[in-house]
């Protein structure tokens, strides 16, 4: 089974706490899913592979470690998914970015997916799907199903709101992926959203609400 890492740095929750209030409008929530997206990426980047190469400071010359080009690759599933990509940007600003354009059918509450761009480094990149919510699982399992379809090997799911149903559906069809979130919430509702949640993390990223 997947790797399930919950963070519980307090300016993490923190700032969870304030992106579920109701009354935080759309420019303070979408500045708070950048940075939690950035603060969280100090773990997801944790195991990506170094170098050595040489360098001359003022004193001397000597080794120091750098990270292997082209070894990351972002992967946003539209249109939540945008959110987090400058925070992780702020810290990886060499980073490929790819879009994975999915949506919930709000009749079947599975994904459709209508967009697809990956990086030419997918199959040898660290890719990380962002995706602030994980409800059903439904679209993170389609975005990993065409991540490898294209080759991907390597690949790390990051959200902020995890609910269990999600976390088990992705965990059973993709076992080696690691999912990373900033909190696991109760559960889903009648409608498929997470409670406690934060509502359409997209409305309210982007003010259609």
């Amino acid at each position: 089974m997947s790797k399930v890492m919950i963070f519980d740095h307090p300016l993490i929750q923190h700032k969870v706490g304030i992106i579920r209030d109701e009354n935080t409008d759309h420019k303070f929530f979408r500045e708070l899913v950048s940075e939690i997206a950035m603060l969280m990426a100090y773990e997801v980047t944790r195991e990506l592979p170094l170098e050595e190469v040489n360098v001359t400071t003022p004193i001397c010359e000597t080794t120091v470690k750098r990270l292997v080009g082209g070894s990351i690759a972002i992967i946003p599933i539209l249109r939540a998914g945008l959110g987090m990509v400058d925070g992780m940007l702020s810290l990886i600003p060499n980073a490929k970015v790819g879009h994975v354009g999915l949506y919930r059918d709000p009749e079947t509450a599975k994904p459709v997916a209508y967009y697809c761009k990956l990086p030419e480094n997918v199959t040898t990149a660290t890719c990380i799907v962002l995706d602030p919510m994980l409800a059903t699982g439904g679209s993170a399992v389609a975005a990993v199903d065409f991540l490898k379809e294209q080759g991907a090997k390597n690949i790390k799911f990051m959200c902020i709101i995890a609910a269990p149903e999600g976390i088990e559906v992705l965990s059973k069809a993709h076992p080696d992926i690691d999912i990373y979130c900033a909190a696991k919430d109760d559960c889903l509702n009648d409608h498929k959203y997470i409670v406690p949640g934060l509502g359409d993390a997209g409305d309210r990223i982007f003010g259609t609400k």
